[in-house]
């Protein structure tokens, strides 16, 4: 999940100011993992005695279906102390094994604010992990409970984006299981009267609110359910927090027939890619909304800045937007341009291993020494893209990193070799990516990395009732707190990279992931209005004419799914200082 609120914590710790960058891994990354292979941290782990090599290459089929089985078990224990302990409350306290809703007495509490809205979010963001992981049954009954309970006239100021995304998308993901054929099996429910999508509608139209503030059409960063923009609070949203809206406010106008929900999000994507800077193409991290003013110029691919780039490839896959996947593709030219640093292959030639990491947004040159635990995810963006060699370098740098300590600090410097912020809240980017990557190249050594997850998340994050966030994953302390995403994407992920032969794997081109996790089908959705009047009534430049009239995946994005070759795969590993 990719969090905005979650870089204003990150930006209260210090961080280093740099102009070389120094490779961690030097010396062969996986030098460094077959050191840690050896330690005493990773006996356990690997008590079979099989050699690197071999840890790396075979994988049973019963021992992927025991996998498999074991992450079911995680899921639905969780699901079941959360109906037990805390439901309808928003989260479960899983140490204490009591339910957790907003702090109405702290409102300033935006950790827990934020997200928590008083409208059981973690059942609702669980929606569609239940119709993949649970049984038909247990579906139908989670989507009664929701319709039966949840209403969102409530006097909660949440954040817009973490609603759009955990809430909206979840409510949209489920109403589309419920409605059409996925080839995930018949999933209709008797009775059903598209209650999800109105409620769906009931949550777009208060969210609406927050893109009403702004001259330029970007979203103020929280709303009061139930009065809209709260006064007296501060403006500044983010690149993510604030141009992450296309999928799911694009489906709610061609679901309901009402265009605004997808004109409001593709005028805020726009304004912010006006915005870029006029030397280097870069975009920032934080802004005034009402101005238009940057606050931070950390250009990166963390968090706050994330999941904008990732709608904007994922748009075009849904809808068939050529305009998207142009403002991609120039936005992907410009990060390798500017963020990447290392030799210029990941497969040959001398130099540090590549890493992208934060740099002025005006000058290209490094910001920071740090990269932190949401920017795991990026791999999976270029798995979807087709730079498949490329994401599985980047993978390697955050597989080096989880194995240094079993679990993934949320900051991590790269130059001091060091984590920098030592909590690890259950985070998906590292699963995403991993899952993303075996569809991509149906290579064992991906297998071997769920496993590793696996085994950390039984060993030092379960807890009473429940898996709790590590405090610190280096005496691996824990705190008392269970986020939605590690049900909506954590154990999904992890479930759907064991489960190979799933529908979702099977007909991998025909669905699509949200930045939470959320089943989304690929199939033809054509816009309410043409899209060339949406766009003409946005405040832009654009020569976009095209109205889309079939979506699907282009030929440079269909291979995600297709192994590679043998050989290739050798390759890259070789380059990688690894004999397998």
């Amino acid at each position: 999940m990719k969090s905005c609120f979650i870089f204003a914590i990150l930006a209260f710790f210090p961080f280093v100011c740099l102009v070389t960058y120094k490779n961690y891994t030097s010396g062969g990354l996986f030098e460094i993992l077959l050191k840690q292979l050896q330690s005493n941290d990773c006996q356990d782990l690997y008590a079979e005695g099989l050699s690197f090599k071999n840890q790396y290459s075979d994988f049973n089929d019963e021992y992927k279906t025991e996998l498999k089985e074991r992450v079911r078990s995680i899921f639905l224990s969780s699901l079941y102390n959360y109906y037990e302990y805390a439901f309808p409350k928003d989260e479960l306290n899983p140490i204490d094994c009591k339910g957790r809703g907003p702090d109405y007495g702290n409102p300033s509490n935006i950790n827990i604010n934020d997200v928590l809205g008083n409208y059981s979010l973690t059942l609702i963001d669980s929606l569609d992990s239940i119709a993949v992981m649970g049984t038909k049954e247990q579906f139908h009954q989670a989507v009664q409970d929701v319709i039966r309970v949840v209403d969102f006239d409530q006097d909660s100021i949440v954040q817009v984006f973490e609603s759009n995304i955990r809430i909206l998308g979840s409510l949209l993901s489920a109403h589309l299981l419920l409605t059409v054929e996925t080839g995930l099996g018949n999933l209709t429910l008797n009775g059903y009267e598209s209650e999800l999508l109105s409620m769906a509608q009931d949550l777009g139209t208060r969210l609406l609110q927050a893109f009403d503030v702004s001259p330029l059409g970007l979203p103020h960063p929280r709303v009061n359910l139930r009065d809209g923009v709260p006064t007296n609070w501060s403006a500044e949203n983010c690149l993510a927090g604030a141009g992450s809206f296309l999928l799911e406010f694009g489906l709610l106008s061609r679901l309901t027939g009402d265009p605004v929900y997808e004109w409001k999000a593709r005028r805020a994507t726009k304004a912010l890619w006006n915005m870029r800077s006029n030397g280097t193409g870069l975009l920032g991290n934080t802004f005034d909304v009402e101005t238009g003013i940057w606050n931070s110029k950390l250009s990166g691919l963390g968090a706050g800045m994330d999941s904008y780039y990732e709608y904007l490839l994922k748009s075009f896959i849904l809808f068939g937007e050529q305009g998207d996947l142009d403002m991609f593709e120039e936005a992907y030219t410009t990060i390798k341009k500017y963020m990447r640093r290392g030799r210029t292959s990941c497969l040959d030639g001398i130099g540090d291993h590549p890493l992208y990491v934060n740099v002025n947004m005006d000058t290209g040159t490094t910001h920071s020494a740090w990269i932190d635990a949401l920017q795991a995810s990026f791999p999976g963006v270029q798995v979807l893209y087709g730079d498949v060699d490329e994401a599985i370098c980047q993978h390697a740098v955050y597989h080096a990193i989880w194995r240094k300590y079993g679990l993934m600090p949320e900051r991590y410097n790269w130059q001091l070799k060091t984590p920098e912020i030592l909590f690890y809240p259950l985070r998906p980017e590292f699963v995403e990516s991993t899952y993303l990557l075996y569809q991509a190249t149906k290579h064992p050594y991906y297998l071997h990395v769920g496993k590793e997850i696996l085994w950390s998340l039984e060993q030092y994050a379960k807890c009473n009732c429940g898996y709790c966030t590590v405090h610190n994953i280096i005496d691996r302390t824990l705190e008392d707190r269970m986020e939605s995403f590690f049900l909506s994407e954590t154990c999904k992920y992890l479930y759907l990279l064991f489960d190979e032969n799933h529908a979702l794997n099977h007909n991998a081109e025909k669905f699509i992931f949200t930045t939470e996790g959320h089943v989304i089908p690929v199939m033809d959705l054509p816009p309410v209005v043409p899209l060339p009047q949406i766009l003409a009534m946005l405040p832009l430049d654009s020569n976009d004419t095209k109205t889309p009239t079939q979506c699907h995946y282009p030929e440079k994005l269909k291979h995600r799914s297709l192994p590679l070759e043998a050989e290739s795969f050798v390759q890259l590993f070789k380059a990688l200082n690894v004999d397998v």
